[in-house]
């Protein structure tokens, strides 16, 4: 079987791409590389953007996987949202649409629990989704538009993923869990948005993988025309809970707030991906803590320009790059 991986480069692209390779997987990577990333994949790495890609690097594909994406909210607008839609609905429906021309089987479109935007109740597939951000709102309309690309022939599957923790080599601190450890590291302080009461599902970066491959190798009728909000029902949190958990998990610490108070909340059902993929989360937030907090320790990993999205591609538009 061969995978195509667009956004292989990037904070889930790095893990996913490395367990598929160890799992005998033949791999071809469409990135277009706004990180400056270094790569030892052996894997074929083609270094272009799902909006203007070559149409034949589809060619003799069994499934794509379509990670690209300015894959983060944007609450100050930093950004152009014309950016958000160029790239995460035009990029993602034209590498749908080309995919099925191009004979592809299955199509995984990974899409965000950001669409639930605020609601208090809680949420499943079924729920309405709420996008109250260009992110949230491009990811949706990508959605709305390659569902019905689906055929007997063209296996077409939607993750809403809770918002990513963990470890990667490609690195974000922009990321709720992430930042929280490194602030902790930097200062002993963890830095919590107002009022601290607003509610995120989160999971762990090797999760999600793991869900991911679960689509690759469980039967096309069971996934096909199916969305699946990925996490796992134990890992709903205040952000003021998850605040104290990683500073319980490391040692002493302090609250630090800032900010105005949140926008976004919404709690997560998951029971969906466990009945049809058998998914359950094996790692949590401790988990994540302890392991990026040891890497910031040892130097393996460092906070740079790179790792907050919004903020380098906010550089790139600067400069016409993006």
């Amino acid at each position: 079987m061969k995978i195509l991986v667009t956004g292989g480069l990037g904070y889930i692209g790095q893990i996913l791409v490395a367990e598929l390779l160890r799992k005998g997987y033949s791999v071809k990577i469409l990135d277009r590389n706004f990180f400056g990333v270094k790569s030892n994949f052996e894997a074929e790495i083609v270094n272009s953007d799902t909006r203007n890609f070559d149409p034949a690097i589809l060619r003799n594909i069994d499934v794509v996987i379509d990670l690209a994406a300015i894959s983060q909210p944007d609450p100050a607008r930093l950004l152009d949202p014309i950016k958000f839609y160029e790239i995460n609905f035009l990029g993602s429906f034209r590498v749908a649409s080309l995919s099925k021309k191009l004979g592809v089987e299955r199509y995984i479109f990974p899409s965000t629990c950001s669409v639930y935007g605020f609601q208090r109740e809680i949420l499943s597939e079924e729920s309405p989704p709420n996008p109250i951000e260009p992110y949230a709102e491009s990811k949706l309309l990508a959605e709305n538009f390659i569902l019905p690309l689906s055929s007997k022939n063209f296996c077409v599957t939607i993750f809403r993923i809770a918002t990513a923790y963990g470890l990667s080599p490609k690195m974000r601190f922009d990321l709720v869990v992430n930042g929280m450890t490194l602030s902790l590291f930097k200062n002993r302080k963890i830095r919590v948005m107002r009022d601290g009461n607003q509610i995120r599902p989160v999971v762990h970066v090797k999760d999600i993988s793991q869900a991911i491959l679960k689509a690759i190798e469980t039967e096309k009728e069971v996934l096909n025309r199916q969305i699946f909000n990925l996490g796992s029902n134990e890992q709903n949190y205040k952000i003021i809970e998850l605040a104290k958990i990683i500073g319980e998990t490391i040692g002493e610490y302090e609250i630090e707030w800032y900010g105005d108070p949140d926008t976004r909340s919404y709690h997560v059902k998951f029971e969906k991906i466990s009945q049809f993929l058998g998914f359950k989360a094996k790692f949590t937030p401790r988990d994540a803590a302890r392991e990026i907090f040891e890497a910031l320790s040892t130097g393996e990993i460092s906070e740079t320009a790179q790792t907050n999205v919004i903020n380098w591609y906010k550089i790139l538009q600067d400069i016409n790059v993006l």
